[in-house]
């Protein structure tokens, strides 16, 4: 399969994929499944890969794809036009299918417990600091007890080499922060950011937080990755409500 499936509690009628670089028509650096319209790649074979999504995941209306900006805005499928600058994109009615594209930035899918509204999260450093992930949860009118968070593939751990500034943005907001960092060289760090998602999801008091554990850097085979390869392609984390 050239894609992954949530593992998580998540209502019958919440559906979520995650793709990886694995399954499309993409050529050199953006082998395969590339489904980024602005990194470079064939427009042609962009929108022949974003064809083959619909297709092969039965998707119920073409995805809203945003223009990502590293920030914390977060717009609704309903109300806004595809390219809107934002980070976040949420649904409450069957058929929209929120999307986000990463290659490293961690991407987050959110849905309630009651299968009422859904929302898909790209958190880069930048974003993951200014509050995306509060701005996200905040648009859910429910307890964040009643919300489920699924943790898809960004850089690992191992490979996240940031400098002092990343380091500081994080640690001046919360003193937990300082776990997720571990010294690498002088004034840099390598940072974990799964955990320093789960901190904040943990703070908020989010009822279920899943998945985590990849790392796009070090597994070249399933995962685009623009800190190892710069020019590359990106990979779409989708959640959207089906008709019951």
């Amino acid at each position: 399969m050239n894609w992954l499936i949530p593992d998580w509690p998540a209502p019958a009628n919440v559906r979520a994929a995650l793709t990886t670089r694995r399954g499309g028509v993409s050529k050199g650096p953006y082998s395969s499944w590339n489904l980024g319209s602005h990194v470079g790649d064939d427009l042609e074979a962009v929108l022949r890969n974003r064809e083959i999504l619909r297709q092969q995941l039965g998707l119920p209306a073409e995805p809203h794809w945003l223009s990502q900006v590293h920030g914390c805005a977060v717009a609704e499928v309903a109300d806004s036009v595809p390219g809107i600058e934002a980070d976040a994109v949420c649904a409450d009615r069957p058929g929209q299918v929120c999307a986000v594209l990463t290659a490293d930035c961690l991407p987050l899918l959110i849905c309630d417990r009651s299968g009422e509204r859904v929302c898909a999260v790209h958190a880069g450093w930048r974003g993951l600091a200014a509050g995306v992930i509060e701005a996200a949860v905040a648009g859910f009118a429910r307890p964040a007890t009643e919300l489920l968070v699924w943790l898809g593939p960004a850089i690992g751990p191992q490979a996240f080499e940031v400098g002092e500034e990343v380091y500081h943005a994080f640690v001046t907001q919360a003193e937990e922060a300082r776990t997720a960092f571990r010294f690498h060289r002088p004034g840099h760090w390598l940072a974990d950011i799964y955990r320093l998602a789960r901190q904040r999801l943990d703070r908020l008091g989010v009822g279920y937080v899943g998945g985590g554990g990849y790392c796009t850097v070090t597994d070249a085979e399933r995962f685009f990755s623009y800190r190892r390869d710069g020019v590359t392609g990106r990979m779409a984390s989708l959640i959207w409500l089906a008709e019951e």
